[in-house]
């Protein structure tokens, strides 16, 4: 009979260890949650269309069955190439995603009965967010299949640097009519689409920063010199950074972007300090952004628009590029109250802009404070799961790429959501997975398929070293026969006489 393992059993018999058990995926658990997610989803499709028309058409099983497809997937090439990932991650873009497309098609129907109702044809962003999804997924996966190791993105980090800040730059020396949307020279317009490049920027930039901190971690930190009190790098040391991220956010300046250069301003702010773990970048950081800030405001007559539409919406109401947005997506968020209007029971499409920067207000009025809140769960649900996937990973670039990566979910959120509830200055910022454009879409999926891919490497377990092979030593009966002579008396065993 087999002894079990870990008996020593009788005289003459060698220990043997358990083998080391293996980690569960938690693929069940990621699919089950996206099922729920499904079923969430769906439940808003029908009280939209039933508020709204009364009656239920197939369009419900046309989006149902094209998000469920999106998202299995989705689920398939995570389980395929990346088992041991966080299961929560993909379930919060999930359900994300699939409120932002209830409400972008709550809000088609709302417009295309008020053109009815004049005579005229509206055209509808449900689809085109449908495909621009298909499309992110695609890259979703490309990104997931190409990158199996995070670590290898070292190798290329100053040529994306460069890729990143000349996409930055692209719009910015392109005439207005290539570039300017809104007031903002952020776009490439090309024949048949339209892209931001700023989105895809502001990743292949992160991997910048993430790799040159990594490199320079040890001089950030003892070599310098001592400047009222403060310990900094040699300029040699921090001149590349101070380069890359004075260059981006004067490009985002003279474009008029000032979300997005608040959103790189931040990124680079917290991966410095979580670099170097040292209070006084961000204080430095901070007292920069302000003094930047007043700058700013003196110079240029836009910031100074949205200062006053800040401090008071209702003053520039009437006004051409004034207060009327900002006041109407407050009034939507009043008349929302604490739970809401009810999906497809309120008015958010008379807020301009209601599907892309002033979701959150469509949202907030129909779902309410509670709803609202929900939404914003979700959001720091996912960001504190890719923290902890940085947290756990075991190599610095990981940890730094990971950590920027989450934060600049969370900040994103907080320089849109802030701006539509005057709780600061509004930018033009994109709400992740929620709002309608394709570019946002596309740059965010990248983003959650290189979090799935340090995720998996941090959940993953490591692989014992396999013990080097030994030779066989040949049986006692097969070994060669040696004469061993005994020295004589006086002698030494070489032979030589003894001392």
């Amino acid at each position: 009979m087999a002894q079990p393992a870990g008996n020593p059993g009788a005289a003459g018999q060698q220990y043997t260890t358990n083998p080391p058990r293996e980690l569960p995926t938690r693929r069940g658990t990621e699919l089950g949650l996206l099922a729920f997610a499904a079923f969430i989803v769906t439940s808003a499709f029908v009280l939209v269309q039933a508020n709204q028309e009364q009656e239920l058409s197939w369009s419900i099983v046309w989006y149902g069955l094209a998000y469920l497809a999106i998202f299995a997937v989705a689920h398939a090439a995570v389980r395929r190439w990346a088992p041991y990932a966080d299961p929560l991650i993909l379930p919060c873009v999930a359900l994300l995603n699939g409120l932002g497309l209830v409400m972008i098609y709550r809000i088609d129907l709302a417009t295309q009965q008020e053109a009815l109702a004049v005579g005229e044809e509206a055209s509808s962003n449900a689809p085109r967010q449908v495909l621009f999804t298909v499309l992110a997924l695609a890259l979703f996966l490309a990104v997931l299949k190409v990158v199996s190791d995070h670590r290898t993105l070292t190798r290329y980090a100053y040529t994306f640097g460069l890729i990143g800040i000349t996409a930055l730059a692209l719009p910015a020396v392109l005439p207005s009519s290539l570039s300017e949307v809104n007031g903002a020279k952020v776009w490439l317009k090309l024949p048949g689409f339209s892209i931001q490049p700023g989105e895809f920027a502001k990743i292949l930039l992160m991997i910048f920063f993430a790799a040159f901190l990594v490199a320079k971690r040890d001089l950030f930190m003892t070599a310098g010199k001592r400047v009222l009190g403060i310990e900094l790098p040699r300029a040699r040391d921090l001149g590349p950074i101070i380069i890359a991220a004075v260059a981006c956010l004067g490009i985002l300046v003279f474009e008029k972007d000032l979300g997005t250069a608040l959103l790189f301003f931040g990124i680079v702010l917290v991966m410095l300090y979580v670099a170097t773990e040292r209070i006084i970048w961000v204080v430095v950081g901070l007292s920069m952004f302000f003094v930047g800030a007043l700058i700013a405001y003196q110079l240029f007559t836009h910031v100074q628009q949205r200062v006053a539409n800040w401090i008071d919406p209702l003053a520039t109401y009437d006004d051409p590029g004034g207060g009327y947005q900002i006041a109407q997506g407050l009034f939507g968020l009043g008349t929302g109250g604490m739970f809401g209007t009810g999906l497809g029971a309120g008015r958010p499409e008379t807020v301009p802009e209601a599907n892309t920067d002033f979701i959150s207000a469509a949202l907030g009025e129909e779902l309410g404070f509670v709803g609202l809140a929900a939404v914003l769960m979700l959001y720091l649900l996912l960001a504190m799961r890719g923290m902890r996937s940085a947290l756990a990973v075991r190599d610095t670039f990981g940890k730094l790429l990971g950590g920027g990566l989450s934060f600049a979910v969370v900040m994103q959120v907080f320089v849109i959501v802030g701006g539509v509830t005057k709780l600061i200055p509004m930018t033009g910022v994109t709400t992740p997975f929620l709002s309608a454009g394709g570019s946002s879409l596309l740059a965010n999926y990248m983003l959650i398929a290189l979090l799935l891919r340090i995720s998996d490497a941090a959940r993953r377990p490591q692989q014992q070293a396999r013990p080097r092979p030994q030779a066989q030593q040949a049986p006692l009966a097969e070994a060669h026969t040696v004469m061993v002579q005994r020295p004589q008396q006086g002698q030494a065993a070489d032979g030589g006489p003894t001392q």
